[in-house]
């Protein structure tokens, strides 16, 4: 896996740390950098609830623009 550079630019943007990210989605912070570093492959549940908390939609963080980019 590649690392979600869309989702922690997107968290940023935010002002959230890994850990607020976390909290909000009832997760470890952790699992937040697992996801972050392509370390972990969430779930749809969790990709759902990580773009709420971000105010994105699942093509704004989740989706690749070319999967030969990795």
């Amino acid at each position: 896996m590649s690392k979600n550079l869309k989702f922690k630019s997107a968290r940023a943007a935010k002002d959230m740390s890994q850990k607020e990210v976390a909290e909000v989605v009832n997760v470890t912070r952790q699992t937040i950098n697992a996801i972050e570093s392509g370390d972990y492959n969430p779930s749809i549940r969790l990709c759902i609830a990580i773009c709420k908390a971000l105010n994105k939609t699942l093509d704004q963080i989740f989706w690749e623009d070319d999967i030969n980019d990795k």
